[in-house]
């Protein structure tokens, strides 16, 4: 019998937030803040009051790059890295906000990806002014790391090489974001249940690719 792929972790919304609590880049997906309200508010006007409420609840607390925070906001599990304890402080938050079903341990391993990517994007740093110099490539960042809400890639060190590649074609890259011709199947001798999050990721990638051309 064939087992079934690894599932591709879902987010409802990226967002690259100042000290301040300003949304610098980001995305919404799926049916988060997106689409017609009941109550008739402009959709902006929605998300930019969820972002003060995020904001509110993780201001003051700094995430390391390797150990993402986690908060819940309007019922959504959201997770972060970066940040300035000071007021004005320069260090941008990366921010998830997942399903209410979605694991907070794999929120938070996606989010240090995307960190760790920014930080390698922008010379090892993370900066409001830097991140505001750049914003083009941090919008290619969010491209290369989810698609439709859906995760690609987790690897920071991938994630910067395929944004500067695209950066430099001007034309999304073809394949996988290191250029490594897909393949499918389970990797030689791994099995699911020894597969690391990492793996799991690359291999449901693969073929959810696969399958959408």
């Amino acid at each position: 019998t064939m087992s079934l792929p690894p599932l591709l972790p879902k987010v409802d919304a990226i967002l690259v937030l100042d000290n301040d609590g300003q949304r610098l880049a980001g995305k919404y997906y799926g049916k988060f803040l997106s689409g017609p309200q009941e109550d008739g508010k402009p959709v902006e006007e929605l998300r930019t009051s969820f972002e003060k409420q995020v904001h509110q609840k993780i201001t003051g607390i700094v995430a390391r790059a390797d150990a993402a925070e986690v908060v819940t906001v309007m019922g959504r599990t959201v997770v972060f890295c970066g940040g300035s304890s000071q007021p004005g402080g320069g260090d941008v938050r990366v921010v998830h906000v997942g399903p209410p079903h979605e694991s907070e341990l794999v929120l938070a391993y996606l989010c240090e990806g995307m960190y760790d990517g920014l930080s390698q994007l922008m010379g090892g740093t993370t900066e409001r002014a830097m991140v505001l110099d750049n914003l083009e490539l941090v919008f290619l960042l969010i491209d290369e790391h989810c698609d439709g809400g859906y995760i690609l890639e987790v690897d920071g060190g991938k994630l910067a090489g395929a944004v500067l590649l695209r950066d430099d074609e001007g034309t999304p890259s073809g394949g996988g974001p290191s250029g490594v011709p897909q393949q499918q199947g389970m990797p030689p001798g791994v099995s699911p249940g020894d597969m690391t999050l990492g793996q799991a990721f690359r291999q449901a990638r693969e073929q959810w690719l696969s399958g959408a051309l």
